[in-house]
């Protein structure tokens, strides 16, 4: 029997249609940065880095991504979107360097009507002169069929007539969009198949958008009726809801489709969508599938005894599949298992009677919707139980902070280190950066490395004054892990220095 599996084609979007988020636009540096991940570590078959036309700033940061292409031998997996315009787009191309372009058509008599007001025959000689003229001046073709969806809903007829004239046509393949994010899973596996049996040796793409959260189903049935490629999103990014997320289709295809293989490095999902988020200023949700802050958090105390004593709420989405780790919230519905595994992350053992002692207060905590960390607990260990087990071997005794207009913020700092005191002066581009720069001027003397700083977020009460108290929150990473610590303070730059120094003493 054949062991051989059907490899699925994934092109990302991202940077083309992902860009048509609201309020987002990417610079050509961080176009490049995000084409070269996805090509190099993702490890995606293709990208659509652009849209023809659109600007000159748009021009350069395609520019850059093909010459980096070139010079790779990558240039025929970067693609561009183009319209059908005699040879506007094809001449774009040439300046940008580009060598495949994804040439949008119209997949719906609706579209063909209203918004071009030609007859089909008109539109196909169009699209016919375009992709001759590109072939000639060496650029492959793909082509988009616009409103494809609701074109097979009302109007299958000229689908299937402008699909038997594409068939005649020198192009590599054609894309099947679900431009308004319309069709349900039974209708994707119905219409993809229809067309996949009628054309069994051509290459068809289904592109997804989410506008009923279906966009990762959609993928799934599409590749089950026999799609050979899927477009997918890093974190979705995408006009409207968006399209169908790359991490989420990912782990969907890998974890219920045997049948089928692509090449991508589930490892490198979770830093592209951290990348991108970055760029994009557009914040993961907590409960987003695969990428989410709290994806792999156990909260009730029953699943987390549940982990302990076989793995009984673990399900295939293992967390090491995408570099992270499971971890365990503290608060209100924390029991004495989810205590006992953060205390062993963090190397602490406590006799049954503290352990207890120490979940009611993390619990009575959590009723006054305390936020707590697993960097909180040697600091409530101590509190509640009064024990050397938290002794801080770091303090922060003194510094000044100045901040003067058209001068660099400076601090100078005073720690003691395990009884030892030190006492440094530097400069930064604020009051916290120049804080960190003194600490690590210390630090090398000691010729010890301090954790990099991940994520800083700030937060203050919703309706907060100008007095009122700040929570910086900092994520760092340490020996290959990433914990969290949290410092609270009416000024915003004392409760990062409140929170670092729970850092220097958890290191």
């Amino acid at each position: 029997m054949s062991t051989s599996r059907r490899y699925i084609e994934i092109m990302d979007t991202t940077l083309r249609d992902g860009e048509q988020t609201s309020g987002v636009s990417f610079t050509p540096s961080e176009k490049l940065t995000i084409a070269k991940l996805l090509l190099t570590e993702v490890k995606v078959d293709r990208i659509e880095i652009a849209s023809a036309r659109v600007s000159e700033g748009e021009l350069s940061a395609v520019k850059t991504i093909t010459k980096w292409a070139k010079s790779n031998g990558l240039l025929n997996r970067v693609e561009v979107l183009t319209f059908v315009d005699g040879e506007t787009s094809i001449q774009w191309m040439q300046k940008a360097g580009a060598k495949v372009m994804n040439l949008l058509t119209k997949g719906s008599l609706n579209h063909l009507i209203h918004q071009l007001k030609k007859k089909p025959l008109e539109h196909f000689d169009d699209v016919r002169s375009v992709i001759s003229k590109a072939i000639r001046k060496g650029i492959d073709c793909n082509v988009y069929l616009e409103d494809w969806s609701n074109g097979m809903r009302h109007s299958p007829e000229y689908v299937f007539e402008y699909l038997d004239f594409l068939s005649q046509q020198p192009i590599k393949r054609i894309m099947l969009p679900d431009t308004l994010g319309v069709l349900t899973p039974i209708e994707v596996e119905k219409f993809v198949s229809q067309i996949v049996q009628r054309y069994p040796g051509l290459h068809f793409d289904f592109h997804a958008h989410n506008d009923y959260d279906l966009g990762t189903a959609n993928v799934l049935q599409a590749v089950r009726a026999g799609a050979n490629g899927i477009h997918l999103t890093v974190n979705g990014m995408g006009e409207r809801a968006g399209n169908a997320p790359l991490a989420s289709a990912i782990a969907v295809l890998n974890d219920f489709m045997p049948g089928i293989k692509t090449s991508i490095n589930e490892k490198s999902l979770y830093s592209v969508s951290k990348l991108v988020e970055t760029f994009s200023g557009v914040r993961i949700p907590m409960n987003k599938p695969v990428v989410g802050e709290n994806v792999f958090t156990q909260t009730a105390g029953i699943h987390a005894d549940g982990d302990k004593k076989n793995k009984l709420y673990f399900n295939d989405l293992m967390p090491e599949r995408f570099g992270r780790q499971r971890m365990y919230a503290l608060g209100k519905t924390s029991g004495k298992a989810n205590i006992e595994n953060n205390l062993l992350q963090l190397g602490i053992e406590l006799n049954d009677n503290d352990l207890k002692k120490v979940t009611e207060r993390i619990i009575e905590l959590g009723d006054k919707k305390e936020v707590l960390t697993q960097a909180d607990l040697p600091y409530i260990i101590s509190d509640i139980l009064n024990t050397e087990k938290a002794e801080e071997k770091v303090t922060i005794e003194n510094y000044v902070l100045t901040h003067s207009k058209d001068l660099n913020p400076s601090v100078t700092l005073r720690i003691s280190i395990e009884q030892e005191v030190f006492e440094e002066h530097s400069q930064g581009d604020g009051q916290y950066d120049a804080f960190m720069n003194a600490l690590k001027k210390i630090y090398k003397k000691k010729k010890q490395d301090l954790p990099q700083l991940t994520d800083y977020s700030v937060r203050i009460p919703p309706g907060g004054k100008s007095d009122a108290l700040c929570e910086t929150i900092i994520t760092w990473k340490y020996s290959g892990k990433e914990f969290k610590t949290r410092g609270l303070d009416s000024d915003q730059t004392v409760s990062a220095i409140k929170a670092t120094q729970k850092m220097l003493n958890l290191i």
